[in-house]
């Protein structure tokens, strides 16, 4: 009997845990370990957070979901791997600490056969001094409780407008190396799309302020997108979606600084400026989550196992070179880490060999460029040819991973809500090939034209709207849930 250990219960590890007790059955142990008692449909958190959803509609109760489907589940977190094992024993275990209220605190050892690490971001408002909803002065959709937070202040700031208070709002990035700029878009288009509902959009200057090249950049390097014989990019795109809304913008810039009511902010220029806010909703870097690697005689290993940023090392090329000579071969194609091939990296867990955008500097040497995004469609998709290769390999078909899920070679469509509403919402729907842009393939664009497009629609919205309903009832393990695609 085979033992797999997923850490983690979002997107990817939840996809893992759910395909791997269908494909593996009784026969073998799955495990899952999470720090939350609650699964969260991420996406949904913007509408959560502007009032068009109640918290409870995005989240719902893991612990009956796994022991329906017969997966053992441990409310907690992981705090360090040891893949040999240690001195008493060669079987690798991971040691975790309860967050569960009946047993917080306690550590004990889980042994593991496979390891896929889908641990998600740590969110790191730490990095900005002021950044965020505790004890900063800004607010976040990052989790189900936080958009709930930034609705609460979002209402009270349109009834002071009702009264006749003209307010200014901003929303962006809240660092020069975030990422994640598309929950950022949807947050900004949907709050825009309330104020008008609620008839104070007269009221309120909104300014977009995100560490993006270029508008539309999202951290993909821009696209370029065929429409109607023209070939056009996402900055001309993004622009006019703003420009129709009078959204104002600020691009290439990292905060320094939130005070209240105040933004402190570099731009890559050198130069340090500000801006004034009544409410600001800005996003963190992320990092990983801190674990660490010891080897069986305890010696720490954690540089074996981890990229400085925390995320899990996978067989990417992670070789030092400059931004011309990255390839589109240098991204991972199995996710598992060189040295211990029985440990996997789905999602933002594992550490992208570079950014897609193109690094950019300040004067002052300060990094202002997004991060590679790795979540939903992509996180999915990997997180299921992982476990694909691990059960092959459990049921003695494959030696090794043979399944490969490059972004580089992998597709991936995105529903960004520019107004929730069944009558008059929107969304801006894009799709893109492949994802990482290879510029040996498609030398004048990175992509595949022919299917990378975007387009701004009510029809955009409805499938969303679907979407959230069809990702939760998957999630939740319901009937036939394995035929809604990743």
């Amino acid at each position: 009997m085979a033992k797999l250990l997923i850490l983690g219960s979002g997107v990817a590890g939840q996809t893992a845990a759910l395909h791997a007790k269908r494909k593996l059955g009784s026969k073998h142990d799955i495990i899952v370990v999470s720090p939350n008692s609650m699964y969260n449909w991420i996406p949904s958190n913007v509408w959560v957070g502007i009032g068009a959803m109640k918290k409870e509609q995005v989240i719902f109760p893991l612990a009956p979901v796994y022991k329906k489907q017969n997966i053992d589940f441990h409310q907690a977190k992981a705090l360090s791997i040891f893949p040999e094992g240690d001195t008493s024993s060669s079987v690798p275990f991971v040691e975790i600490e309860y967050t569960d209220p009946t047993k917080l605190g306690q550590r004990i050892k889980l042994h593991y056969d496979y390891l896929i690490n889908a641990t998600g971001p740590k969110l790191n408002f730490p990095a900005t001094k002021g950044l965020g909803p505790d004890g900063g002065f800004s607010y976040s959709v990052c989790t189900a409780n936080h958009a709930e937070h930034a609705n609460h202040g979002f209402q009270e700031l349109i009834q002071q407008m009702k009264k006749g208070d003209k307010k200014k709002i901003l929303v962006g990035t809240g660092h020069g190396t975030a990422t994640c700029q598309g929950a950022a878009f949807e947050y900004i288009m949907n709050l825009e799309f309330m104020l008008r509902r609620h008839r104070v959009r007269d009221k309120a200057e909104i300014t977009w302020l995100s560490n993006e090249f270029e508008m539309g950049d999202l951290g993909m390097g821009s696209m370029h997108i065929k429409k109607g014989g023209y070939i056009t990019n996402t900055k001309t795109f993004t622009e006019s979606i703003f420009t129709e809304r009078n959204i104002n913008w600020i691009t290439r810039s990292h905060v320094t600084e939130l005070e209240k009511g105040k933004a402190h902010y570099e731009n890559l220029s050198g130069e340090f400026r500000e801006i004034d806010f009544d409410l600001s909703m800005l996003l963190p870097p992320f990092a990983g989550v801190g674990m660490k690697a010891f080897d069986k005689n305890n010696a720490d290993i954690t540089s074996e196992l981890f990229a400085p940023s925390g995320f899990m090392k996978v067989d990417a090329d992670y070789s030092p070179k400059k931004y011309e000579e990255w390839k589109a071969s240098d991204w991972p194609k199995y996710y598992n880490n060189p040295k211990y091939p029985n440990i996997f990296a789905a999602g933002i867990a594992f550490a992208p060999p570079h950014a897609i955008s193109k690094p950019q500097f300040s004067p002052n040497g300060t990094p202002i460029f997004p991060a590679p995004p790795r979540t939903g469609m992509p996180s999915g998709t990997m997180a299921r040819i992982i476990v694909f290769n691990i059960v092959d390999m459990i049921k003695g078909l494959e030696d090794r991973p043979v399944r490969s899920a490059s972004m580089a070679k992998m597709g991936a469509a995105c529903l960004a809500s520019v107004g929730k509403s069944i009558l008059d919402g929107s969304a801006a729907s894009m799709t893109m090939f492949p994802i990482v842009p290879d510029w040996e393939r498609f030398p004048e664009t990175g992509r595949d034209l022919s299917y990378t497009t975007g387009e701004v629609g009510l029809a955009g919205h409805w499938i969303k709207y679907l979407l959230h309903y069809g990702f939760m009832y998957k999630a939740k393990a319901k009937p036939f849930w394995f035929v809604i695609p990743e």
